[in-house]
Parts: structure tokens; C-alpha cells; sequence
């Protein structure tokens, strides 16, 4: 059969929820997308212009489109779910997780064993989790065991051979720690009892087990049993104490899930916690490569199918950022205030934590990768057309007018290039004139790269408001660079970042990393002046000092600077070595000013 043109492939398509295959002219499958309308989901690949690179070289690929209606969109989400892991398609993101998780496990068995495990068997044992670290499930079982007297042999303990006293107690039983099933000592109706306990507890409800007790304490207290009631009151403490530490919100909210999502232009983080009793029984960040613009909606979404199937997750409910397409069954609540907001909160707080805690590590580990992402921020940040790879910074110092300078620092690739600072001294102002001191720095900085082709920036920063920026411009203009270079000026006080031409200033997340690059040069910048500034005053009063005496001129001076190093060092010294720098005349004259 003859392939159809797109356009016809498209235009047939239904308006109905359902899934969309793209393929290749090798008939290799591209990319696995959900529409809650086939046709508008579809049309928009081939109508909009797409920044994103990556899905203009999709749409280019795309020869051949298939599809499959569902009845709803929930149905079409667990479909794309499904295709994807089944497919792998180059164009999607995969959400795959090659860890082995823990487990809990209480064993299908008389007297059962309660123990941790990476192994599911079917034998019709219970599992509980699983846990994103094992620490977590030791915790658990270190709890449990100070608690409950439960076995730790892997004995067969039927009730034939119990009663053929096959076993011997064990070394647990003296120490308090089992309570001696083996030899019949514990009823199989009283071990069950604990176990069923310790299943809610697991399940993060610690209400039975401390009221169960807390009867005993009672009865034993009332029959002056008062050593085996501390016993219990030991056990309740520890409980208590336990609750306390990983209770977050209030108890009612029992059996929820916690789905948040941030994101940057390459990777997506989504956190999910699972509640139960008011207690965060689970936790896990999960960070998604982005394969084209996928918006945060559908991240979510695919998330929320694939950690709730990889934990096995039952709850009812779940507290999400926004609104989602999710199974029907399920409540969805999108918190405003109170505990309910406090734990999604909570939840994005993770999924930043993680994400620096991710950054860190790519910084140290991927250092090119880590300046690759600041920089690409930085483009979308600071509205440029290009990456800043080269950027450029000016500011101006000076004390009443006094020895007017300015300096000029460079960062590449978002660190300092010390090597290519320079410095300047203002040549044509007079006075403390910012405004003319930066017009005239910018143009001779430009003016030499351009004289001596030098490569120029792709970003300039002005330490200063509108004012500066302006005088900048008034440079690039003359040289030909205006549009050439971008430019912004950032005013110290509110962290102002001020574009040409635009009254209105930006401002960045204080925690920006680009507002962060943007501070660093401006501080750099400031420094860099300060210290010249402050050298060039300093040697214009040692000169001054020396100068100030009949007969010394500028010349003299700065051959006794050459030898002594100070003015300190040249009052102290004697007339022999003053007149072997500069002759008996004039030694006399410095000695006599000086003594």
C-alpha cells in the first residue's frame, strides 16, 4: 500500500482521547505521545515553529503516524505508559530505575519471621515497601525488635515437631529476646497477635499497638506486677517516641500520596512521598532527562503511573501542585493551606534539595556538563540570543573626583579569567562623572578588540541603573556594535537587572544561579577597581610626601621608592646611603626635611 502523504494522515485522524505513534521512513518507531484530542495534538507538530531543537529534527523524521483510541484520557495516559517501556522510543523520556529496592518481609510460615529482603518470592508472604534505603527498613526492624520478642531462627515450627521437642531454646530466649516458641513456650494465637501489631505499625498505625499497651500496663500495675509493667512502659516509650520523630502533619491524613515536580531546561525532579497516620513512610526524588519540551503536566503525570506501580502503591488520594490527568479512581487534591499544603511543601523541598544535591555533584564529578547547564540558564534567564560564554564587566571608583579609574573583569564560561582584567584611568572627565567615565571606558575597550580583532563578548554588565547602561550604549553606538553584544545593567540596591530601551527592571529568584554569575562579576568588578584605586592614591600621597620638599621633583622621588621600597625605610635612612641613591645635594635636603 501507498504511503499517504502526513497531511492526509492528519487530517483523517479522530478527534478522541487516545495514544500517537510517530515513525520513521525506516518504519522505526520515533516518539509515543497522548492526546486528549488525536487530531489538535497531532496538528500542532506540523503548525507551530518550535524553539525546542530537538523536536524540529522529530517533526523533520516523522514519515508515518499511527494511532489507538481509548475511551478516556486516563486510559490513554496508562496506554503511553505501557507503549513506552514496550518500545523505548529515541524521542521519549524513560523512566527506568535498574535499583534494587528493599523490602520487609513477614514470612508465610507458623511463628512467622519478619526479616528484610531485595527478593520478592510468591510463596504468599507479606511485603512491605519498598523502602528507598536500607537504613530505613533497619530502623524499622530495630524498632520492631525492641518491642516484640519475634524469632530469629529459620526452624521449621510445626506443631509435630514442637511437640516431639525437636529444638532447644536458643541464646535469644535467656537473653529476653524471643519468647521460646520452639519449645512451646509461646502460643501460636499470642505470636500471631504481635505479628498483626507489627503489620500496622509497618503500615505507619501505631494506634493499636500503644493501646494494647497501655492495658497492660494498667492491669499489671493494677496487680503490683510494677517490674513487668515498666517493662511495658519501656515499650511505649520507645513507640511514642518513634510517632513523634516521623509524625509531619496532622494523623488524619492516612493513606495519601505526595506527587511535586521543578524543573529546568534539561532535567525534570519529582519527588514523591507516601503518607500514613500523619507519617512519611516513604520517600523518593526521581530525576527525568528531557527528550523534547515536555511540559510539567505530562512529567507529572508519567511520573505519578510509574512510582506508584514501582512502590505498589494503594493509596486513594493524592496531593499534587496541579491539576492532572490521573486513573479514576483516584481523589486528587490540590493543596492551598494548612497541613494539607504544609506536606506538599515538604514535597517540593525535597525535589530542589535533591536537585542541588544533583548539581553538586555534576560540578565536581562533570565539570563541563554543570558549566554547559549554567550557561544555557543564563541564555534563557537573561533573554539573550546566545549562550555567554565570554562576558564582560565595568564599574567605576572614585573618592570625590580623586584618581578616577575604572576596571574591567572577564569571565568565560562563568569563572574568572584573570589574565584578560584590565585596568583603566579616566583620560577626558573631569570631576566625578560616572555617566562620562563609563562612556569613555566602554569605547576604548571595544575600540583595541575591534583595532586589534580580538574576539568580543557576548554579554556585557554595568555595575549602575539606566544611567550607565545609557552611557554604554552611547559607546557601542559610535563603534558600530549596538545589537551586536548584549548588554545590561544591574543597580545595586534591589538587584536590578535593567535591558536597552526597556523601563521595566528584571528580577531574578534571589537564589538564581544566573543572578548569582551576574553578582559575582559585579562584586569581582568592584574589588578589581577598589584595590587599583586605592594603590593609585596611595602612591600619589608617598609621591606627594616627597615631592612636597624644595628641590625634589617626580624623578627623584621614584628612584628613591625604587631603592628604599617605602617612606618609612627613606626617613630612617642615614645621609651616606640617602646621597648614594641621589648625590650629596639633594640627600641633604631629604635628610634635613626628615630629621
Amino acid at each position: 500500500m501507498t504511503e499517504l502523504p502526513l497531511k492526509i494522515q492528519i487530517s483523517t485522524l479522530p478527534k478522541s482521547p487516545g495514544v500517537y505513534q510517530f515513525y520513521d521512513d525506516e518504519n522505526k518507531i520515533l516518539y509515543v505521545g497522548k492526546a486528549k484530542n488525536l487530531k489538535k495534538r497531532v496538528s500542532s507538530y506540523f503548525t507551530k515553529n518550535h524553539e525546542y531543537g530537538k523536536t524540529r529534527i522529530l517533526v523533520k523524521k516523522i514519515k508515518h503516524i499511527k494511532h489507538i483510541v481509548v475511551s478516556t484520557e486516563s486510559d490513554a495516559l496508562l496506554l503511553e505508559n505501557n507503549l513506552i517501556k514496550k518500545y523505548r522510543p529515541r524521542y521519549n523520556v524513560l523512566l527506568k530505575d535498574d535499583k534494587s529496592y528493599p523490602w520487609i518481609c513477614i514470612k508465610n510460615e507458623r511463628f512467622p519471621r519478619i526479616f528484610p529482603t531485595r527478593k520478592l518470592i510468591k510463596d504468599g508472604s507479606e511485603y512491605f515497601g519498598p523502602y528507598t534505603s536500607m537504613y530505613t527498613v533497619k530502623t524499622l526492624l530495630e524498632l520492631i525488635k525492641n518491642i516484640y520478642p519475634i524469632r530469629t531462627c529459620n526452624y521449621d515450627l510445626s506443631q509435630e515437631k514442637i511437640n516431639a521437642g525437636k529444638y532447644k531454646v536458643c541464646l535469644e530466649y535467656h537473653l529476653g529476646n524471643c519468647l521460646g516458641p520452639c519449645e512451646g513456650f509461646q502460643s501460636i494465637g499470642d505470636y500471631d497477635r504481635q505479628v498483626s501489631e507489627i503489620r500496622d505499625i509497618l503500615k505507619g498505625n501505631f494506634k493499636s499497638s500503644l493501646q494494647s499497651f497501655k492495658n497492660k500496663m494498667k492491669s499489671l500495675a493494677d496487680e503490683m506486677r510494677f517490674e513487668e509493667a515498666q517493662q511495658f512502659k519501656d515499650k511505649i516509650n520507645v513507640l511514642e517516641n518513634y510517632q513523634s520523630k516521623t509524625t509531619i502533619v496532622n494523623p488524619k491524613i492516612n493513606n495519601v500520596d505526595v506527587f511535586s515536580i521543578i524543573t529546568d531546561d534539561a532535567f525534570a525532579y519529582i519527588n514523591f512521598l507516601q503518607l500514613s497516620h500523619g507519617s512519611i513512610i516513604r520517600s523518593h526524588t526521581m530525576e527525568i532527562k528531557k527528550k523534547l519540551d515536555e511540559k510539567d503536566e505530562d512529567l507529572l503525570q508519567l511520573a505519578i503511573f510509574e512510582l506508584r506501580q514501582r512502590f505498589n502503591s494503594e493509596s486513594k488520594e493524592l496531593y499534587v501542585p496541579f491539576k492532572v490527568v490521573v486513573e479514576p479512581h483516584l481523589k486528587v487534591t490540590i493543596p492551598k493551606l494548612g497541613d494539607k499544603r504544609k506536606i506538599l511543601d515538604l514535597s517540593i523541598r525535597n525535589a530542589k534539595y535533591y536537585r542541588q544535591e544533583r548539581f553538586n555533584q555534576i560540578k565536581i564529578m562533570d565539570p563541563e556538563r554543570h558549566t554547559n547547564r549554567i550557561m544555557a540558564q543564563m541564555k534563557i534567564d537573561l533573554r539573550l540570543s546566545e549562550e555567554p560564554r565570554h562576558i564582560e564587566c565595568f564599574d567605576n571608583s572614585n573618592i570625590q573626583g580623586s584618581n578616577p579609574v575604572a576596571a574591567c573583569v572577564v569571565f568565560k564560561n562563568g569563572k574568572p579569567s584573570k589574565k584578560d582584567y584590565r585596568h583603566y584611568n579616566i583620560k577626558t572627565v573631569d570631576g566625578p562623572d560616572d555617566f562620562a567615565s563609563m562612556e569613555e571606558v566602554v569605547f576604548r575597550r571595544y575600540k583595541r578588540l575591534l583595532n586589534e580583532e580580538q574576539p568580543l563578548p557576548q554579554l556585557i554588565v554595568i555595575d549602575g541603573g539606566k544611567g550607565q547602561l545609557s552611557s554604554a550604549l552611547r559607546s557601542l553606538d559610535v563603534l558600530g556594535l549596538r545589537g551586536k553584544i548584549a548588554i545590561i545593567g544591574i543597580a545595586k540596591r534591589l538587584e536590578e537587572i535593567y535591558f536597552p530601551e526597556d523601563p521595566i527592571p528584571l528580577y531574578l529568584d534571589k537564589k538564581s544561579e544566573s543572578l548569582k554569575i551576574v553578582q559575582q562579576l559585579r562584586n569581582e568588578a568592584h574589588r578589581f577597581g577598589i584595590t587599583f584605586h586605592r594603590n593609585k592614591r596611595s602612591k600619589a600621597a608617598i609621591n606627594s610626601e616627597l615631592e612636597n620638599i624644595e628641590g625634589i621633583g617626580e624623578k627623584t622621588a621614584s628612584d628613591l621608592l625604587k631603592k628604599f621600597k617605602s617612606v618609612k625605610r627613606i626617613k630612617s635612612a642615614s645621609l651616606d646611603n640617602l646621597t648614594a641613591v641621589v648625590g650629596m645635594a639633594k640627600a641633604k635636603k631629604i635628610f634635613e626635611a626628615f630629621h
